[in-house]
């Protein structure tokens, strides 16, 4: 029999590209509802926003932040700003790249990531942001 669950959390998250590492999180929600097999969905609400996995740890996220800022540098006139002059067009772009979701396998009751691959929340913005993540499962019991 299949199974749905839904959760959600929130991380207040500095201004600028600031990442925060969220697999422990989406780990204890599979845990919490049970499922031997299936798959969780991770969403970031949020238009400057993304989710992604990697290594998290102090040179990919300084590898990342370098990436983003080459790809979608802040203080360039985007087309955004016309519209909203709020200055955060980069934002958007870069949070567009990644995607504000992902969605990993459940197998044994855990989801299935690489040794060294975690889970991460990225903000884009410009400004302080209280992100909010939800997520769904779907899965069964043996």
């Amino acid at each position: 029999m299949k199974i749905t669950a839904t959760d959600t959390f929130s991380i207040q998250m500095e201004s600028g590209f600031s990442v925060a590492d969220i697999t422990g999180k989406i780990s204890d929600f599979v845990e919490k509802c049970g499922f031997m097999e299936g798959t969780v969905n991770v969403f970031a609400k949020g238009s400057t926003a993304s989710v992604t996995t990697t290594e998290y740890e102090p040179g990919t996220v300084k590898d990342l932040r370098q990436l983003f800022h080459q790809l979608a540098p802040e203080g360039k006139n985007y087309e955004h700003h016309k519209t909203w002059n709020d200055g955060n067009g980069h934002s958007h772009l870069q949070a567009s790249i990644l995607g504000p979701s992902i969605t990993l396998p459940v197998q044994n009751g855990k989801i299935l990531t690489g040794t060294w691959q975690q889970i991460i929340l990225i903000n884009h913005d410009i400004r302080v942001r209280k992100r909010t993540v939800v997520l769904t499962a779907l899965g069964s019991f043996y």
